[in-house]
């Protein structure tokens, strides 16, 4: 003990100089300096205690994620899902009205059809249903605008067959019945497109079918076969989806192209609507 006392004297600590001179020694021999102890009672009281050893490992684990650095990391997701959900909606609704406003803006084209095609079947509206159809309506002695017309629609069905598959039904209706029989359609249509459908009928039933397809057609109710005569008639022909709902009408001015690329357009975006192509 009394090395440790000297040590401390040597040193200049006043309370092991007194206890050196005094030369009193406890009944337990405390090793350590009268200073250090009470530095100790001073240092770790019961209102300080000593820092321990899972508290700073608690602290080593959290790191820099604080509870307000929490909050902040909360609030921001809430904020993300909440600006994207507004955006989905946005978008959701956008092309709703747009769906309205491309139906709202429809032509009233289409309706009941009762005729016959070129093999003499019965072919009716419903017939149209489940493919995607380009009907035109002219006459087989009809000079030279039928044939060019027709010829645009069959090079562009070729074109869509080799692309999406047979889901175009090329179909042409005769606007002048007197003169064009069952056989005289079938041997027209066999020149254009081999999956063409001719389509003919009586009077009556002629004229209403180019009524529901806002038509114009010029042939006399009283022609007859014999009669040497000119129909004049509308040179456009319908694109109507597989609901038998008309989408798109093509005239002179619109090449094969045009056609080709508005059904394309037509065909993906009702894939994209539907899951499927028809």
């Amino acid at each position: 003990m009394s090395r440790f006392l000297q040590q401390c004297v040597s040193a200049g600590c006043r309370p092991c100089a007194r206890a050196f001179s005094s030369r009193t020694i406890p009944r337990r021999i405390d090793l350590r300096p009268p200073h250090y102890v009470q530095y100790q009672k001073r240092s770790y009281s019961q209102s300080t205690p000593p820092p321990s050893f899972s508290g700073a490992k608690d602290r080593a684990a959290i790191g820099v994620f604080t509870p307000k650095s929490a909050a902040l990391f909360i609030a921001t997701g809430v904020g993300l899902f909440l600006y994207f959900r507004y955006e989905k909606e946005k978008l959701e609704e956008k092309r709703r009205q747009e769906t309205e406003d491309k139906q709202a803006g429809k032509a009233h084209v289409g309706g009941p059809l009762s005729l016959t095609t070129h093999e003499g079947k019965p072919f009716t509206e419903k017939d149209l249903l489940g493919k995607w159809n380009l009907i035109y309506f002219g006459f087989t002695n009809c000079p030279d605008i039928c044939p060019e017309e027709l010829d645009k629609m069959s090079v562009a069905v070729t074109q869509l067959d080799k692309e999406l598959g047979p889901i175009v039904q090329p179909i042409f209706i005769s606007v002048d019945p007197a003169r064009d029989s069952v056989e005289q359609i079938a041997r027209y249509v066999s020149e254009f497109h081999p999956r063409m459908v001719g389509l003919t009928g009586e009077y009556a039933a002629v004229k209403a079918a180019c009524k529901s397809y806002r038509v114009y057609f010029s042939t006399p109710p009283n022609a007859q076969p014999s009669d040497d005569y000119l129909v004049d008639h509308s040179i456009f022909f319908y694109l109507m989806d597989p609901n038998g709902e008309f989408v798109e009408a093509f005239g002179k001015s619109n090449t094969v192209d045009d056609v080709a690329g508005r059904v394309r357009q037509e065909v993906a975006e009702w894939e994209r609507q539907h899951g499927r192509k028809v």
